[in-house]
């Protein structure tokens, strides 16, 4: 086995002056978070995140429910004409995770919370491993600042950033479990997976779970080779309850968000024929195999550019973000561009449509990576290669169609994911932790050159010896790499895209040509740049090597290094131009628009904001929205945007109850709509038909004031049919987000259909308290056939599927905190047998 032995006791020192780095460490790690994020901190500022503004937007009416009720609304109406709030904003009392994400938090700021987690889990990776503290810090930094880790804050991805920060706990109890501790190890990958899961980006948990599954695979070969499968087995089954656990604690959110899954847009559409390429236009090629899962084309509009790969040494090789602000001193200043233009130009020449910003490992970071392909032992300088090289293949996406399209018909979930490009976080894990073990295998106490009587210098260790040509190796690579992208860029035009768009504007070819040479610029800057730090941090490592600099200060100057490299990259995509004074609640203000509509007091209508609606959740704050702001909408509901609502399909908006339309005119704000069904209604005539395309067809013909149109493949116990609607009514008398109650008169018995999406995971349906069957119509909406007379009708969301995960969350978060006091007591008694730390300074992976 790699498994160094255990050093003898490195101090017979008090536990709490053992603790005295830790505590410095964290401390350093807060001030770092603080400072970052000053605005907030100190400026009584806010982080502007579209994406989070967004969410607020979206979560308003649920959040406002359960506040007032004093529960959770499990639907809302404030989006796509109402959803479930399990992938919006939902709480499971069972899960008891969040306790201890706030006890890790120390109380700090959203955002700030999260720059400060990933470098607090980052460190206890290291330090699992035998890091020393010092150098696992520089680990720390590098993973915590990787440039993507702050682009994606900026944009308000703030689960996605929890799940990337919680990631290293994994990976540290993995390798501790199978190279140190099985017991401490298990308990740490529980924890550290309970979090990861907690935050519900399975996105993120999926690439994580890629990088697990590689390392397991290289294991389990080392482990048959050297006789020690039975051990491997024994350490694996402890992992797997580890996981089993970390499931079982967000359960709940897992069970709902599965059962979800099959109702969403990630799922396939019923629909056998094409949407249209565009409102109006002919459908689009049927695809091959629709498959389980999202559109391939979907899945694949992100990609990263092969050439953009190095990007992760040379961040502005393709001009950074999308828009990038120019100095005064820039070719486009010198060829009269106004200074007002400078500070959002299109430098970005790559082939994604958009960028916040390049994936940057750090230039130092990519030094040590390289170097811990020669240094550190074989298994784990394979196992992170191997994880690198795959996330960049996946990254590829389109542009990689051979690999990626069969992985992505193959891999079992992997079809349910979109944005290819977010694979390179495994990369953003794995080139940081091969950095920070290289460091730690350079870093190491050695004796130091000493005069001879002649006057020279002694000769350098047979370790130092042998390290010293790799290090040298290893930067020659990096700055090559430099040296060949600098020379390469002379070859470039530069030209991007948009450029088209720019001339249409009014851009002259002159001005043009300054853009473009001032993205030449941003290139080659970078290049120098990264030329520095790789030269300083080779420059550390040699002269510690040659004995002329001790450990401490080297490793000090290091953490300097990736921090200052990191730092100065991150502020060009997350810098103090995107902080606010105005806080989320504030920017909800209410329009003339929304002041005249809210004058309207029924209890429940629809609204349709003109003005991007499907892709804005403003609306959805003070009003029912037609549309939203979702990544995970109901598939059927897409459907009708695609297919009827795109195509302005006046008769659809009407059975949603779009009673008011907002058309973003000043003179005239809102136009109430005269043709609004209603919550719900007697129809006249029912007509089957026999399948999914065939209702959506009916619909473009379809009056639903008197006619509604019912699948019989899926409910086949409606057929046709014609009533008698003459003097028969019904009205909307209570409303909550998940509860509605009606009531209805009826000269005869008939159809109604309501208002209100169909959902068959959660919806029943009463009359006078009696639990019936309620069908689809039209589509997407509730239909409920009724008896004769005046009754009460009321629906009811309640799904089994939030009751019974709701349980298993708290069966298993009691089952977690036993775990975790368990650990603390094993801890202890081996302390106490041992006299020295549990986890020491021997590295589990030199």
């Amino acid at each position: 086995m790699a498994v160094v032995a255990s050093a003898p006791s490195v101090s017979s020192a008090p536990w709490w002056q053992r603790a005295v780095p830790h505590v410095l460490a964290v401390l350093f790690f807060v001030v770092l978070a603080c400072a970052y994020f000053a605005p907030i901190m100190f400026d009584g500022k806010t982080l502007a995140q579209h994406d989070i503004t967004q969410f607020q937007g979206g979560a308003h009416e649920a959040q406002e429910y359960a506040k007032a009720m004093g529960k959770e609304a499990l639907w809302t109406n404030s989006m796509f004409s109402g959803m479930p709030t399990y992938l919006i904003s939902l709480h499971f009392p069972g899960d008891w995770s969040g306790y201890l994400q706030k006890a890790m938090t120390l109380g700090l700021p959203a955002v700030v919370a999260n720059l400060f987690l990933a470098l607090l889990c980052g460190y206890i990776l290291l330090v699992a491993l035998g890091v020393r503290p010092l150098i696992a810090v520089a680990g720390a930094v590098a993973l915590g600042f990787s440039s993507y880790n702050l682009a994606i804050l900026a944009a308000g991805h703030n689960t996605k950033s929890l799940a990337l920060a919680y990631a290293p706990l994994v990976l540290g109890g993995l390798l501790v479990t199978y190279r140190r501790d099985k017991w401490l190890g298990a308990a740490l990958f529980a924890v550290g997976l309970t979090l990861n899961v907690h935050v519900n980006h399975l996105q993120i948990t999926y690439y994580l779970l890629l990088l697990v599954a590689i390392f397991g695979i290289i294991e389990l070969v080392s482990a048959v080779r050297a006789g020690r499968l039975p051990d491997f087995a024994k350490r694996t089954a402890l992992l797997a309850l580890g996981a089993a656990l970390a499931v079982g604690v967000s359960f709940g959110r897992l069970y709902t968000t599965a059962e979800y899954s099959k109702y969403s847009n990630r799922g396939p559409s019923e629909l056998k024929s094409a949407a249209p390429t565009a409102p109006g236009q002919a459908p689009a090629a049927n695809p091959e195999d629709a498959g389980s899962g999202v559109d391939r084309d979907y899945a694949f509009q992100y990609s990263y550019g092969v050439g953009e790969t190095i990007t992760l040494l040379i961040p502005n090789f393709y001009g950074g973000a999308s828009s990038m602000p120019l100095g005064t001193d820039s070719n486009l200043a010198k060829a009269g561009l106004p200074q007002e233009y400078l500070g959002s130009m299109p430098t970005y020449w790559g082939q994604q449509s958009y960028t916040a910003g390049p994936v940057y490992m750090g230039a130092v970071v990519c030094f040590l990576f390289i170097l811990g392909l020669f240094v550190v032992e074989k298994r784990t300088r394979y196992w992170l290669l191997a994880g690198t090289v795959l996330s960049i293949l996946l990254a590829w996406g389109k542009n990689f169609e051979t690999f990626n399209y069969l992985i992505f018909d193959l891999l079992p979930g992997y079809n349910k994911f979109r944005a290819v490009s977010m694979a390179l976080v495994i990369a953003q894990l794995a080139m940081p932790i091969l950095g920070a073990l290289a460091l730690s295998r350079i870093l190491r106490p050695r004796p130091a050159a000493a005069p001879t009587l002649l006057g020279t210098k002694a000769p350098l260790s047979a370790e130092a010896s042998a390290l010293l040509p790799k290090v040298l190796y290893a930067g020659a690579i990096a700055a090559g790499l430099c040296v060949l992208a600098y020379l390469a860029s002379f070859s470039f035009d530069f030209a991007a895209p948009v450029d088209g768009e720019l001339t249409k504007q009014g851009f002259t070819p002159q001005l043009l040509g300054a853009l473009r040479a001032d993205r030449a610029d941003l290139l080659r800057n970078d290049v120098w740049r990264g030329l520095l730090f790789i030269g300083a941090a080779l420059g550390v490592l040699y002269f510690h090597l040659k004995g002329q600099l001790k450990v401490v200060p080297a490793a000090a100057i290091m953490v300097v290094l990736v921090l200052v490299d990191l730092w100065g990259v991150d502020k060009r995509y997350l810098g103090d131009n995107k902080f606010q004074r105005e806080t989320i609640a504030e920017e909800f203000q209410l329009s003339p628009a929304d002041q005249l509509i809210l004058q309207d007091k029924d209890l429940s209508y629809r609204v349709l904001n003109v003005q991007n609606p499907f892709n804005e959740a403003q609306t959805s704050y003070f009003h029912k929205s037609i549309g939203g702001y979702h990544g995970a909408k109901l598939r059927r509901y897409q459907d009708l945007i695609e297919r009827q609502i795109s195509n302005n399909n006046q008769q659809v908006l009407n059975m949603l109850n779009m009673r008011y339309l907002i058309t973003g005119d000043a003179k005239q704000p809102v136009q109430r709509n005269p043709g609004a069904l209603g919550n719900a209604w007697f129809v006249s005539e029912v007509q089957p038909v026999a399948s999914p395309d065939a209702e959506m067809a009916a619909l473009s013909t379809l009056s639903p004031a008197t006619e509604a149109v019912v699948d019989a493949s899926k409910f086949p116990q409606q057929k046709a049919a014609t009533y008698d609607i003459a003097g028969s009514s019904i009205a909307l008398t209570n409303y909550s987000p998940d509860e509605l109650k009606y009531r209805y008169n009826a000269t005869q018995a008939g159809l109604v259909v309501f208002s209100e999406i169909y959902y068959a995971d959660g919806w029943q349906a009463f009359i006078d308290g009696k639990p019936v069957p309620h069908i689809r119509a039209d589509y997407v909406l509730r239909a409920l056939q009724v008896p004769a007379g005046a009754h009460t009708i009321e629906f009811k969301f309640e799904p089994k599927s939030y009751a019974v995960g709701n349980a298993v969350s708290l069966v298993a978060s009691i089952a977690l905190l036993l775990v975790l006091v368990g650990t603390g007591v094993y801890v202890a008694r081996r302390r106490e047998r041992s006299g020295d730390e549990l986890l020491n300074d021997a590295p589990v992976l030199a």
